[in-house]
């Protein structure tokens, strides 16, 4: 490190143009991609992720190795996973420091299993004491951040929690209460796998070059959904919570019930049983979805998937 009072030795814009220029990456990406210049900010992310000794984390989207660096000085272990095949060589030369405890997946994060991540563990020769993943952190691409999120969450039962930096409108939605304009059908299924924590804002001026829109860092811990007799859902009952929140919100700002006709539509034996679904769920079908809270949102799963099983 520069400095011991620093996080990352990356963050700030003479070292980032450093980087890049010594790897012939500045024109590609200084106009594609927006670097984390701020060690403030870095810190501020290290702080909220709860980070210890023990932990091992998991990061989408490392770019030069901005936020890696600070991660790697405070966890037991870092696995990222980068699509571009330009950076491996670039994150070998800023985290050099860090190969015993550093791995690098060169694949789209949105293909990710947890199949790769053992195998990388193995090929890092990491022993069999070195468990999966218990949190993320990233600053996630943009582009695919909220479906990384609720993906992860669902399919990765070791992440105990997420903090990762996402533009502010998919903040807005993570975070949404029932009858506000950012609550919908990504909100509500994220909340049967997590729950808000903390966040802060980040503004344009802290990434080179700056970008044309508001960020934030947010926090999310698992949570694990309960029926009203406070047992956990299952697997099965956990999908049938979220195909009727898709289909509450087919339709957004129709009724419950034309919303889901219309997403149900050619299944007809869906269709007859949407009236007992509502009834059973003790939700009135002339309410909007924008109007129901998580708890509803499970009735109506486990009325759904009641009558699949008859």
């Amino acid at each position: 490190m520069d400095s011991p009072d620093r996080f990352s030795p990356y963050a700030t814009p003479s070292a980032t143009r450093e980087v890049l220029e010594r790897h012939g990456l500045y024109t590609k990406y200084a106009l594609g991609q927006n670097f984390l210049v701020n060690d403030g900010v870095i810190g501020k992310i290290i702080e909220l992720s709860g980070l210890c000794g023990d932990d091992f984390v998991l990061e989408v989207g490392p770019g030069i190795g901005t936020l890696t660096a600070a991660l790697l000085c405070r966890c037991g272990r870092v696995m990222s996973v980068e699509k571009d095949g330009d950076l491996p060589n670039v994150l070998a030369d800023t985290l050099s420091t860090w190969r015993d405890s550093f791995s690098l997946l060169q694949m789209d994060a949105l293909d990710l299993t947890s199949n790769d991540i053992d195998q990388a563990r193995v090929a890092a020769g990491w022993d069999d004491t070195v468990a999966f993943p218990n949190k993320l952190v990233s600053n996630l691409p943009y582009a695919v951040a909220a479906t990384v999120v609720l993906d992860y969450l669902q399919r990765f039962d070791f992440l105990e929690s997420a903090t990762v930096m996402v533009q502010k409108e998919v903040a807005d939605r993570m975070m949404a209460r029932p009858g506000s304009k950012t609550y919908g059908a990504y909100t509500v299924k994220l909340s049967m796998y997590a729950r808000h924590v903390g966040h802060f804002p980040v503004a344009p001026g802290n990434f080179f070059p700056p970008p044309r829109v508001e960020s934030t860092v947010i926090r999310l811990d698992r949570a694990v959904a309960h029926d009203a007799s406070g047992r956990a859902l299952t697997f099965e009952e956990l999908k049938a919570v979220c195909t009727m929140t898709d289909a509450a919100f087919a339709t957004r700002r129709k009724t419950l019930a034309n919303s889901c006709k219309n997403y149900f539509s050619g299944q007809g034996d869906v269709l007859g049983r949407l009236p007992r679904i509502f009834e059973q769920a003790q939700v009135d079908p002339r309410r909007r979805g924008e109007t129901l809270d998580r708890r509803e949102f499970i009735e109506l799963g486990l009325a759904y998937l009641g009558g699949e099983q008859c």
